[in-house]
């Protein structure tokens, strides 16, 4: 009893190990190719999303770095009456904060409103700058969802649609046509959530960026005031 015992203990063990052997061997690819034709747009969306994110988070990273001690330096080059050095110093940052300051203390001379005008307009064109193709992210987190549930929505009408004309109502052919078609929904609310989380951190770090040019413009426009100040008192 024991030995034919063995030789069946044996087979069920190969058996289960080939029958869990194509369930392993199912590759990312051959996912992505059970899903139909929606996810060609669906693929499109998700490098797009990759590339406008990448693109975004250096161009960002790069124009709103501000050195802690920008500011302070410049007011104390606008102290002492070194325009020309301060406008320089304002233009050698090579990042949004230095030109909007190298315009403003190109100003200096004119009326506090002209000046305050000037950070105000060349403020919004940088953050405009900024925020350039962000847009677009927002679209594909809206977009890209939807095209899955439209891969799946069709699919399950082409599986009724078959059933309908073979009269077979096997559960094996609903639930196989049903996980493919599935497969569309999955990828369209993936691209989704990547473009959603990158729309709003890139828009994080623009946010920090504003509050701190706002309070650099406060502290600028502050030492401007003063000499006027002054001679008011007098």
């Amino acid at each position: 009893m024991i030995l034919l015992q063995v030789p069946t203990t044996g087979t069920s063990a190969v058996d289960s190990t080939a029958a869990a052997a194509p369930a392993q061997s199912m590759q990312l690819f051959d996912l992505v190719a059970k899903g139909g034709w929606v996810m060609i747009p669906i693929s499109i969306l998700f490098f797009l999303t990759l590339y406008l994110i990448i693109e975004r988070w250096l161009f960002i990273r790069s124009n709103t770095r501000v050195d802690d001690n920008f500011i302070d330096n410049v007011k104390d080059m606008v102290m002492q009456g070194n325009i020309k050095s301060a406008e320089s110093f304002c233009k050698n940052q090579r990042n949004s904060i230095g030109r909007i300051f190298e315009k403003a203390v190109g100003r200096i001379g004119s009326p506090i409103k002209d000046i305050e005008g000037t950070l105000e307009t060349v403020g919004q064109i940088e953050l405009s700058r900024l925020e350039r193709n962000l847009g677009y992210l927002g679209i594909i987190a809206g977009i890209a969802p939807m095209l899955g549930f439209i891969g799946t929505i069709s699919g399950i009408i082409r599986i009724f649609y078959d059933i309908s004309l073979s009269d077979n109502i096997s559960v094996g052919i609903i639930a196989g046509g049903l996980y493919e078609k599935m497969i569309t929904s999955g990828a369209g609310l993936i691209v989704g959530v990547i473009a959603y989380t990158g729309y709003h951190l890139l828009n994080m770090l623009i946010e920090k960026f504003t509050l701190k040019l706002e309070i650099n413009s406060f502290e600028f426009m502050e030492v401007l005031q003063k000499p006027t100040e002054a001679a008011r008192v007098r």
